[in-house]
């Protein structure tokens, strides 16, 4: 994805809390500040192996935005490469869990269940606390905006086999 095709999704880095110590300065910067965000939509799916062979569609788990993220992506780049890190062109960097304020913008199936304790209940009748064998999982971004078209990541998803 080119800086140019996501210009039009930039956005303001997220407000850190007030109580929060700021950036180190290697890693502030006005312009990333005030452009350093990307209005990425994330969402995470699941199918069970029930559901898939009754053609039911996955469940949406969660919707999130990337703009929620603690740090800007440059940031993070920033940061990895300034430990010594040979970072280059092509290389991927994964941000981690990107979870938002409301509950169905949580990126966790253990923050979405209490850790298990409160089970999601599938369209297939059965309950996940936990991911299991035989599970799918879909990840899938896009930047969408009225008056630009939608930019789409693809989709990363993989279906969970038992330990070998």
């Amino acid at each position: 994805m080119t800086q140019e095709a996501l210009a039009p999704f930039r956005v303001p880095a997220s407000a850190r809390p007030a109580d929060d110590p700021p950036p180190l300065p290697y890693l502030d910067d006005p312009e990333d500040r005030a452009h350093g965000g990307l209005d990425i939509t994330l969402e995470a799916y699941l199918a069970s192996a029930a559901m898939r062979e009754a053609g039911t569609a996955p469940l949406r788990l969660a919707q999130s935005s990337f703009p929620t993220v603690y740090w800007t992506v440059a940031q993070m780049v920033a940061h990895h490469a300034s430990n010594g890190c040979n970072l280059e062109t092509g290389d991927l960097i994964d941000s981690g869990t990107v979870s938002g304020p409301e509950r169905s913008s949580w990126g966790s199936l253990l923050e979405l269940t209490a850790r298990g304790s409160e089970p999601i209940a599938l369209p297939s009748g059965e309950k996940r606390g936990f991911i299991e064998d035989g599970d799918e999982i879909i990840f899938r971004g896009f930047c969408a905006k009225a008056g630009y078209p939608r930019i789409g990541f693809g989709e990363c998803r993989a279906i969970v086999l038992p330990a070998q």
